[in-house]
């Protein structure tokens, strides 16, 4: 009998298998200081799980909100692909259900509730061949706290470039 160690070196997947990005949100990254962030199950239908094989989803106005205790993934656009799902009626836009603990819920619902606070989407991403989503509690930041970033950002790209030069 083999031991996990030589197992996992073999090829077969290991127990932190790689996961996959299908869509990212940077505008979030920007408009926002994340505080705490959490990973999500998505409930889909068949032909939303084929289209984000292909990679068809736009997350840049997601967000979530709480609803009699059941989060909900707004804004979030999935595109159907021509082949797939011919007989349904389909709904890109349409509101989807997130899977949380309850006590994660429980942060995400007091956390929307205080003023200047949203919970946006950062990214979806596959995760041992399911379909994960990346929220997080976050503070909305004003213009010039963004400004001052983007100068930051700035200074040690300069930083990094003059350093490379010598």
């Amino acid at each position: 009998m083999r031991s996990i160690a030589s197992i996992g070196s073999s090829g077969v997947m290991s127990a932190s298998a790689p996961t996959k990005l299908i869509a990212q949100n940077r505008r979030a990254r920007h408009n926002y200081l994340l505080e705490k962030k959490f990973e999500a199950g998505i409930a889909l239908e068949g032909w939303e799980v084929k289209s984000l094989r292909a990679g068809r989803a736009q997350i840049a106005d997601a967000y979530v909100m709480v609803r009699e205790g059941v989060p909900e993934l707004h804004g979030a656009h999935i595109s159907p692909l021509q082949t797939a799902s011919t007989h349904k009626e389909t709904n890109p836009a349409r509101t989807r259900n997130l899977l949380l603990h309850t006590k994660e819920i429980n942060e995400i619902r007091a956390a929307i509730a205080t003023r200047g606070r949203a919970c946006p989407v950062l990214s979806l991403y596959w995760k041992e061949g399911r379909v994960k989503c990346e929220i997080a509690i976050g503070t909305g930041k004003k213009t010039i706290d963004k400004r001052r970033a983007i100068k930051d950002r700035e200074q040690k790209r300069e930083a990094r470039r003059l350093l490379r030069r010598e």
